[in-house]
């Protein structure tokens, strides 16, 4: 099995892969988020000065502003996982299209590479009848590494071993 080049540092015996948003997403979000912030800064100094309001107006608007800037970078700019793979199932996190959070490798039922509205998938499907969408074009890394990175844990799951 090829490394990803998107996996965290593993510890002896661990096997753990932590995937983040696609470095041009958090990008374009950061952007996206520093031009609404902007807007608002320049929205409020222009109705500061239309309506005569005092200057401290204008002082906690800035204030605010750098904190939003602060809040914006540890969200968006710092490199957080959204999918967790280990040896003993996965973990979802901030992304709306996962039905199921998580799920033990023993309770998945297969995996499925799909298009929705457009975008390349990977359907995890349970036992029980829910999904995990994983939109591989908004996750960091190959997605061809990843698929393979979840057939290959989804196989060990199962106590399946591969051909040679």
């Amino acid at each position: 099995m090829s490394i990803p080049a998107n996996e965290s540092t593993p510890q002896p015996g661990d096997d753990r892969l932590d995937v983040a948003l696609a470095a041009a997403l958090r990008a374009r979000l950061l952007g996206t988020g520093l031009v609404a912030i902007g807007t608002v800064v320049v929205l409020g100094v222009l109705v500061t000065g239309l309506a005569s309001l005092p200057t401290a107006f204008v002082a906690g608007l800035v204030v605010l502003a750098v904190l939003g800037v602060l809040a914006l970078g540890l969200l968006v700019g710092v490199r957080h996982w959204v999918l967790r793979i280990d040896e003993h199932g996965y973990r979802v996190r901030a992304l709306r299209s996962a039905q199921a959070r998580s799920a033990r490798w023993t309770d998945v039922l297969d995996l499925q590479a799909t298009t929705v509205d457009g975008h390349r998938c990977v359907v995890l499907r349970l036992r029980d009848g829910r999904t995990t969408t994983l939109p591989v074009d908004v996750l960091e890394g190959d997605a061809t590494a990843l698929t393979e990175t979840l057939s290959s844990h989804l196989d060990r799951g199962h106590g399946y071993r591969r051909l040679r």
